[in-house]
């Protein structure tokens, strides 16, 4: 065995892992990051731990694989509520922080904290490193766990405020398993029986609909989904998270169901006889708080998770399995149906889509100013190359770019916030290392962008060049429902003050002052030059789109609900 520092050995295995990025605020394994200018593995130093943990987790998403992020030992409260956001995304992190050292514990130690269960409820799998001994095969573990089964958060704590306990030498052995290097680690098939059980209700059911979510994306699966839905004739709604799974212009997609919605996936969901999860937790988001599908609607599930089996909704069929495989098994066992058979669903289906497009069209093409964000989203698809990649934030803006975006082609992609406000520009920096030669455009609000304004810096200093476009209305103007509520209608300068922010703040000129490009957007026709030119400049671009204050996102439609928005 060689004789090597556990330093040494831990910029080895990310090397051996494929690791490209390391996320972090230092001080935290010094030596290691020293070694990793010899291996190739690039060193991010960020503004702030929660940003690293989210530039981590949206280098995982785009690379369907682990990202990394580090803290240490002070830091690792922020790195923790970083973690929320990958847990809930099954995102596979992997977070080092330090922690106190032997010598040191329940002494009262500068800046020492027992924090070691703060990781508890955000990660999959959290692990202390007590002996330098043990550092290669728990390393080893956490690629593992993150990898393996539904993907998650791995957090390992070293000894040492800044990870010291494992920078000694010893017998070490930097053994890399490849198969934890990319997601999905194994490929569990569901029971041949089940899937013809499955395929055999949707081919009887008069209005199914096949649901896909995450772990379609996750699986590399999109090319299965399609092709079991044109084979069987069943139309296809997704999850935020999977979003661009199928072409919003394909004749079978309905779009994007549950809170973050378009209309007619609520309501082509609201009519079907038999829903099929696929790759989805089925939770409260997809489901509008498990009220489309309505309570008693036939059920089936395809999950890597047993857990998650039947969880929400009682399963008519549970599969087990990848999402990839399980869907290869059933379009195997699939006979292929005319679309004259399903035509009268199909037909329902298709109207409900033309209906809303109708309906939201007026604002996509609305000049007005302050801008539509309907006009924003409509430029964004319009310039959005064939290889490029969409991240959005959350709120607002997943509601805007989730409805209003269409992704078209298959070399495109969608990457959205789990539910954290302002993950979307760290998120996207993670997104722009793992994919250095597609064009990646974070889509994001005022109100997100303020989160960690500080890391355009990040972006400027290491040449990761996004474009950042901020839908800026000057305020969290999400809430004024909520705001109009409270005060009972009654609006004066003091309920402003509960969403508000300066309109006169200048956030393209304090991109410019961090190294950034930047342009200050108040006419929508500026923007059919400005993106191209943007998505080329080679350097981080920020678009500081001025919008219309009082334009609210529609939200979810709800049998016998009235709408709010358009």
């Amino acid at each position: 065995m060689p004789r090597m520092t556990g330093s040494r050995l831990f910029a080895e295995m990310l090397k051996g892992y494929g690791v490209t990025h390391v996320f972090f605020v230092p001080t935290i394994l010094m030596d290691a990051l020293a070694d990793m200018d010899d291996v190739g593995v690039r060193k991010i130093l960020t503004h702030g731990e929660k940003a690293a943990a989210y530039m981590a987790d949206g280098y995982a998403r785009a690379r369907n694989g682990p990202g990394v992020c580090m803290a240490q030992q002070i830091g690792a409260s922020n790195l923790a509520a970083g973690l929320r956001d990958p847990y809930m995304a099954c995102a596979p992190v992997i977070a080092i922080t330090g922690g106190p050292a032997t010598a040191s514990r329940y002494r009262g130690a500068y800046q020492e904290v027992e924090d070691f269960t703060q990781f508890d409820s955000v990660t999959k799998l959290s692990l202390r490193v007590d002996d330098l001994a043990r550092f290669p095969d728990l390393l080893r573990q956490a690629f593992r766990a993150a990898t393996s089964g539904a993907p998650g958060p791995v957090h390992l704590r070293l000894l040492g405020s800044h990870g010291q306990g494992v920078e000694g030498e010893a017998d070490l052995q930097p053994l890399v398993e490849p198969q934890f290097s990319r997601l999905p680690a194994f490929r569990p098939a569901p029971e041949m029986e089940r899937c013809r059980q499955a395929v055999e209700m949707l081919s009887k059911a008069q209005r199914p609909i096949i649901v896909a979510g995450g772990g379609v994306a996750v699986s590399g699966a999109q090319a299965e989904l399609v092709e079991l839905a044109e084979k069987l004739q069943v139309p296809v709604a997704t999850s935020l998270t999977a979003k661009g799974a199928i072409a919003d212009n394909h004749p079978l997609s309905v779009g994007v169901c549950g809170t973050y919605s378009r209309a007619c996936a609520n309501q082509a969901l609201a009519e079907a006889d038999l829903v099929f999860f696929a790759g989805t937790h089925a939770g409260g988001q997809v489901t509008t708080v498990w009220r489309i599908p309505a309570p008693g609607t036939r059920v089936i599930q395809l999950d890597i998770d047993a857990q998650q089996l039947g969880r929400n909704y009682p399963n008519a069929v549970s599969l087990l399995g990848d999402a990839k495989a399980g869907l290869r098994q059933m379009i195997d066992a699939a006979q292929r149906r005319s679309p004259e058979s399903a035509k009268a669903w199909i037909g329902r289906v298709q109207q409900l889509t033309s209906e809303w497009r109708a309906k939201t069209e007026p604002m996509m093409k609305s000049d007005a100013v302050p801008l539509r964000p309907e006009r924003i989203c409509r430029e964004i698809t319009q310039a959005l190359p064939a290889n490029g990649v969409v991240v959005s934030d959350t709120g607002h803006a997943g509601m805007w770019s989730g409805q209003m975006i269409d992704i078209t082609r298959p070399g495109q992609r969608y990457i959205r916030c789990e539910g954290s406000l302002g993950w979307g520009l760290p998120g996207a920096m993670g997104v722009k290392c793992a994919l250095p030669d597609r064009p990646v455009l974070c889509f994001t609000g005022d109100g997100g962008a303020y989160y960690h304004l500080s890391e355009l810096e990040t972006a400027a200093r290491h040449g990761i060049n996004l474009v950042v476009l901020i839908n800026n209305n000057s305020s969290l103007n999400q809430e004024i429902p909520l705001v109009k509520a409270a005060y009972k209608e009654k609006r004066d300068d003091l309920s402003g003050e509960l969403w508000r922010f300066r309109k006169d703040a200048d956030l393209a000129k304090v991109a410019e002052a961090l190294g950034c490009a930047a342009f200050r957007v108040e006419k929508p026709g500026q923007l059919k030059d400005l993106l191209p030119r943007a998505f080329s400049m080679g350097k981080p671009v920020v678009l500081d789109c001025i919008s219309d204050e009082q334009a609210l996102a529609p939200t979810a439609w709800l049998p016998g609900a009235a709408p709010r928005g358009h």
